[in-house]
């Protein structure tokens, strides 16, 4: 054996050593341990995910969401690195919740990992049943990002909060400045409300009753003050929309005591939402009227117990926020599932107010633009910033984009491997995708990028509370437009796909797709990234055209997002010929 590859082999031996310890970090540099990038760079994003600055609770293989893991166990990990390190450039891992079942020789276009998680037969969809076959050992909870290796932090999720907030402003004039928001939860997908909150000129309170959470926050920049003091909060907040001066505070309490104490003082917010882990009430849910510690050792000694108070305390929660609603707040549910939960726990008027994609975000969605991220894999944050001004450059004519990148620049903080998360729409991802390539492939980055986006995007989810609530055809619940997202990217040349089953709204309400693409410069990857970055926001399009929104079929028709349904999308050489035949069947009809 050569120097070289016992240097390899010795590299190799050191990433099952991290696993095998459990002491997991981001790798960087340009050197590969697998066969190519596409497979290196699922390998990291994998450890990325479960980096200690990243992670919620790595030591549990937890990301994010309550029990959002990234693997089943220990021993699957373990597994999934050694799988990863000896592939070859034409074989497919395929995880099953979490745990590897196989590898097959396929081709090199084909993704490198097929992934799906929690994936249960609708009869048995339930969390008890879940939580039966989880205890057993044969499923785990993969969220979103989490089991498709794609979640970035709290920087992963900030421009769609700030997007929100942006648009819930515009009734005081597209800006929060003076102005006061009121939500709870600062975990991993919550921990972005503050910053957002401050990007867009407000002042946010926020409640949060671990303090962990809370000074995790403040380590990474997106929170500014802190306080156990429901009165010194408060005082703070209303000097600060007194001098109209950005401000984000959060008070170490449970949300149900905070919105009922502000409700009975009569304080009153402009703008309300809510991120508490309220989809599992069991494992991310903390009840009122228990202490932390004691919600603790009540959820493993007598979790049916747990689960009653959780329910109890979730219709007091959100019959707070409604509350609010008829005093006049702008109140909305941030994707967390809590009116769903209030609702099955008899609070029949908990649909009183709607969740955010319905009344802010599905105008984007119609026009394919949604969260597309990208992650340095070797790990230089002057890759990220060279891409800002690429992004600068050009898309000059899309202010908001152009705006959103000075602001991530100078609030966003890095969390893992440097990362940016720009919402955009069809066509500008493909361009943008086939830029970064073509840097990689003449030397202008330092090495390759991974481009993924959030599961909540234009045509990756189905979910009747919160991606496809109130769509206008009915069709909120119909889970075939995911399904047909993983599936096309998949064969469109996507570097792993994911499907998942739960995500932030829990199991039983969603399944949505995750897509994943390593730029590693090569030629032969132009395609696949153009294709990829096409269709994906593309049967978005499709998706809402489908369902009668104007906008999508204005945006299909301009774009030629190919709907057999919708003549006007054909594209015109085809159009033409298939008017000609239609006329010749009318003639012949007649006769």
């Amino acid at each position: 054996m050569s120097a070289y590859d016992l240097e390899k082999l010795r590299e190799k031996q050191e990433i099952l050593a991290k696993v095998k310890t459990r002491k997991i970090d981001i790798i960087t540099g340009p050197d590969l341990h697998c066969a190519d990038w596409q497979i290196e760079g699922a390998l990291r994003m994998l450890f990325n995910v479960l980096a200690p600055d990243v992670a919620k609770d790595p030591q549990n293989l937890i990301v994010y969401g309550g029990t959002g893991k990234a693997a089943r166990n220990w021993e699957a990990l373990e597994v999934i690195v050694e799988t990863l390190l000896e592939m070859q450039p034409d074989e497919t891992l395929l995880i099953q919740s979490g745990k590897p079942v196989g590898v097959f020789k396929t081709h090199e276009y084909a993704p490198r990992v097929l992934i799906a998680n929690s994936l249960l037969v609708p009869r048995w969809a339930t969390w008890e049943y879940f939580l039966e076959l989880e205890q057993k050992g044969l499923i785990m909870f993969g969220q979103m990002t989490a089991g498709s290796w794609a979640y970035i932090g709290h920087q992963g999720i900030i421009q769609g909060t700030y997007e929100t907030l942006a648009r819930a402003a515009e009734p005081f004039g597209g800006t929060l400045r003076g102005r006061f928001v009121l939500s709870a939860g600062l975990g991993e997908m919550g921990g972005a409300q503050p910053l957002a909150v401050v990007m867009n000129d407000g002042v946010g309170l926020f409640a949060e009753i671990r303090k962990e959470a809370i000074e995790r926050c403040i380590e990474h920049g997106y929170l500014m003050e802190w306080t156990e003091d429901l009165d010194e909060a408060i005082e703070m907040v209303k000097n600060a929309v007194s001098e109209k001066q950005p401000l984000s505070v959060a008070v170490l309490a449970n949300a149900v005591d905070v919105y009922e104490e502000l409700l009975q003082r009569g304080i009153k917010p402009d703008l309300m939402t809510d991120q508490t882990a309220a989809h599992d009430l069991l494992r991310g849910y903390y009840p009122a009227g228990l202490s932390r510690k004691e919600a603790d050792q009540l959820r493993e000694s007598d979790p049916k117990e747990y689960i009653e108070l959780a329910k109890k305390s979730v219709v007091r929660h959100v019959k707070a926020m409604v509350g609010f609603l008829k005093k006049g707040t702008i109140v909305f549910e941030y994707g967390n599932g809590i009116r769903q939960q209030a609702y099955d726990a008899g609070y029949e008027g908990a649909f009183a107010f709607e969740g955010f994609v319905k009344k802010y975000i599905r105008p984007l969605f119609c026009e394919g633009r949604g969260p597309f991220r990208y992650t340095s894999l070797v790990g230089d944050p002057e890759d990220i910033y060279k891409l800002d001004e690429v992004i600068k450059r050009e898309f000059k004519h899309d202010r908001t984009l152009v705006n959103w990148v000075e602001k991530a620049r100078k609030f966003v903080a890095f969390q893992g491997l440097p990362a940016r998360v720009c919402w955009m729409g069809y066509g500008q991802r493909a361009k943008m995708g086939k830029i970064i390539n073509e840097m990689i492939r003449k030397g202008e980055l330092s090495g390759p990028i991974w481009i993924g986006r959030d599961h909540l995007d234009t045509g990756s989810v189905a979910s009747p509370t919160r991606e496809t609530e109130g769509m206008k055809d009915g069709s909120d619940a119909i889970a075939d437009w995911p399904i047909l997202n993983a599936l096309l990217n998949a064969i469109a040349g996507a570097s792993w796909v994911a499907v998942h089953h739960g995500g932030g709204v829990g199991i039983g309400l969603s399944i949505h797709a995750g897509m994943c693409l390593v730029c590693d410069g090569r030629r032969e990857m132009d395609k696949r990234i153009v294709t990829v970055l096409t269709t994906d926001p593309g049967i978005g399009i499709v998706r809402h055209a489908d369902a009668g929104y104007e906008r999508a079929i204005e945006i299909a028709k301009k774009h030629k997002v190919w709907h057999p349904m919708i003549r006007d999308t054909w594209p015109d050489d085809r159009r033409k010929e298939i008017e000609l035949i239609e006329k010749e069947v009318e003639k012949s009809l007649q006769k």
